[in-house]
């Protein structure tokens, strides 16, 4: 029997955000444990997980989280997310059971959760150490949008609980400042680091050296834009993505660089368009990109998110009536004209690699 160290992976499904925070932490705790056994717990696509994650892992397509139900990838459903937080709830007993068993049978030495709560509730009834990672928990989310929900206040206390019984809860930079828990600890930002490939992209696409390329990454829950409807402007092309299907001179997608990580993507665009979100803010200011974003006001974590990369990058607002008409030329040569600052170095990976690797040496 082998005497490797066991992870299980509890990862969120709610937007490849969180896949993103995880991928470069297993990376390096897999370089230092080569012999690491990886389980992973998500409801992703098996082939997203390995695009991020190195190295091979048993894959549970299980959701054991609900985050908020999207209508878009900036818009919540407020009255579907409910209806799923009462169905989980009414059978958390039998849910919670389940997991329970699950990590009794595969009897991992750590639980590490990106932030599915349920996990780190079964790991409590073991006990089973557990380590959680997140820029934000869904107590959190949910309270913001159920502030007064006569339901919402025992469910709450249930992820609360959850979230207290992990051994720490790290929280990368930026992160929402989690009031209702004792047990985080801040690290530096984590993000995967790709290369700088702008003129092979440029040759690979048929474009023009002094092209401006705008890669449009809004992550795992789509929001279409009509790119299709906008302007053409001389020199300025879009790298979108290939379910798009959008036929324009000025339109690429993904797909003829489907070779490519997405984060050389990221290294060799000169400009990218997103909505605020941990992995796209983290990995554009660590490439030294500049960011157009998708408002998204009424998301809680927004704040943080800009107030940081305002800060440490170059970002500029997209408001919601120019996504119609296209109206962001404008925008994308403000951005092009700011001075460049200084790269984010994501130091919150080694820290958080040497966290999960205390408890595996436990």
């Amino acid at each position: 029997m082998s005497t490797a160290p066991h992870l299980f992976l509890a990862l969120s499904g709610h937007g490849f955000g969180h896949l993103a925070q995880v991928a470069p932490i297993i990376a390096t705790v897999r370089a230092r444990r080569p012999g690491l056994r990886l389980t992973v717990q998500s409801p992703l696509p098996e082939p997203v997980l390995r695009r991020r994650l190195t190295g091979e892992f048993l894959h549970i397509p299980e959701m054991t989280d609900i985050g908020m139900v999207m209508a878009s990838a900036v818009e919540v459903k407020l009255e579907a997310s409910l209806a799923a937080y009462r169905e989980l709830h009414a059978r958390w007993e039998a849910r919670l059971a389940e997991e329970t068993r699950l990590l009794q049978q595969l009897a991992p030495d750590l639980l590490f959760a990106d932030i599915p709560y349920l996990p780190l509730a079964a790991a409590a009834e073991l006990p089973l150490p557990a380590v959680a990672l997140c820029s934000l928990h869904w107590a959190d989310i949910v309270g913001h949008y159920f502030p007064a929900h006569p339901e919402m206040t025992p469910w709450r206390r249930v992820m609360l609980d959850a979230y207290r019984g992990a051994a720490v809860f790290l929280r990368p930079t930026p992160s929402m400042p989690m009031p209702d828990l004792s047990n985080t600890r801040a690290i530096g930002p984590v993000a995967l680091l790709g290369r700088d490939r702008r003129a092979e992209l440029h040759a690979r696409l048929g474009l023009r050296e002094d092209a401006t390329v705008v890669l449009v990454a809004l992550g795992g829950i789509d929001l279409p834009l009509p790119l299709q409807n906008w302007p053409q402007r001389p020199g300025l092309c879009w790298l979108a993505p290939p379910a798009w299907g959008i036929e324009r001179a000025d339109v690429r997608d993904w797909g003829a660089l489907a070779d490519w990580s997405f984060v050389d993507l990221t290294g060799s665009c000169d400009v990218m368009l997103t909505k605020p979100g941990y992995g796209a803010f983290v990995e554009a200011a660590c490439h030294g990109k500049p960011v157009l974003y998708v408002e998204r006001g009424d998301w809680p974590e927004t704040a943080c998110l800009v107030e940081w990369l305002e800060t440490v990058g170059n970002a500029r607002r997209l408001e919601r009536e120019r996504l119609a008409t296209g109206d962001v030329a404008d925008l994308i040569a403000a951005l092009l004209a700011q001075p460049p600052k200084p790269l984010v170095q994501p130091t919150g990976i080694a820290e958080a690699a040497a966290g999960l690797e205390e408890w595996l040496n436990a």
